[in-house]
């Protein structure tokens, strides 16, 4: 650990998470709004479903830990709803499995601190003349499915008193959302990133302003008159 410790920020989820990071992610983003003030941990797996976040839940989030998280992302779903091919294995965990498993997810967290706040990110919409391009028509990926989840996950968070973001009907807010929001068809481009970014940022100004960007102080600010933080005029 660097000190001193700042407040963490940590986003766990599958693909859309691991990679949130590059093509001008989302996770990447709010690495450079919070620069200073919070850090934020990436703990993403790509090809993962909600029931093997289950199974390192505990190592990745442990209730004893000195430094418990100040805001969870998690993003799982898009995975599941995959309906499996036929002779084939498949990530796909039913519907009403997946809503067990998020609930669990979400009231471990809950658990790990009076602090600690979270937010789900519902399962986004697809391109699935795209998906078929990329990996063939046998994928098991559709809008329909994506849809399903996406409820559920939102259902989940409601039910057990935690932030929510609807991104399937976020992202298709944007008129030309098809042609812009995917690298190929499932993962984000750089548009489709932005709106999760702003989507998260909206909710953390309107329901947890203590955690949002422009009310959290920024670190070691005013040792030297050089310093580019809060000060415009010097870059």
């Amino acid at each position: 650990m660097v000190g001193p410790v700042r407040p963490q920020f940590v986003l766990f989820g599958s693909s859309i998470v691991q990679f949130s990071y590059g093509w001008e992610g989302w996770g990447a983003a709010l690495a450079d709004i919070y620069a200073r003030k919070a850090d934020i941990v990436v703990r993403g797996y790509g090809g993962w479903n909600s029931r093997n976040a289950l199974q390192i839940l505990h190592q990745v989030f442990p209730k004893d830990a000195s430094v418990q998280p100040s805001l969870v992302i998690v993003y799982f779903g898009g995975n599941d709803s995959m309906l499996p091919p036929s002779g084939a294995p498949s990530a796909y965990v039913p519907l009403d499995e997946y809503k067990r498993n998020m609930t669990i997810i979400g009231q471990h967290l809950k658990c790990l601190s009076k602090e600690t706040r979270v937010i789900f990110l519902s399962v986004p919409p697809v391109n699935e003349e795209m998906i078929h391009e990329f990996y063939g028509d046998d994928t098991g990926r559709t809008n329909e499915g994506c849809r399903k989840y996406s409820e559920a996950c939102l259902g989940v968070a409601q039910e057990i008193g935690i932030m929510s973001i609807d991104l399937y009907n976020a992202i298709q807010r944007k008129e030309d959302w098809l042609k812009t929001c995917f690298l190929d068809g499932i993962h984000l481009s750089a548009q489709g990133s932005e709106i999760v970014k702003n989507e998260i940022l909206n909710v953390l100004q309107e329901k947890e302003p203590l955690l949002f960007w422009k009310t959290m102080a920024s670190e070691f600010v005013g040792i030297t008159p050089f310093d580019s933080e809060n000060n415009p005029r010097i870059l």
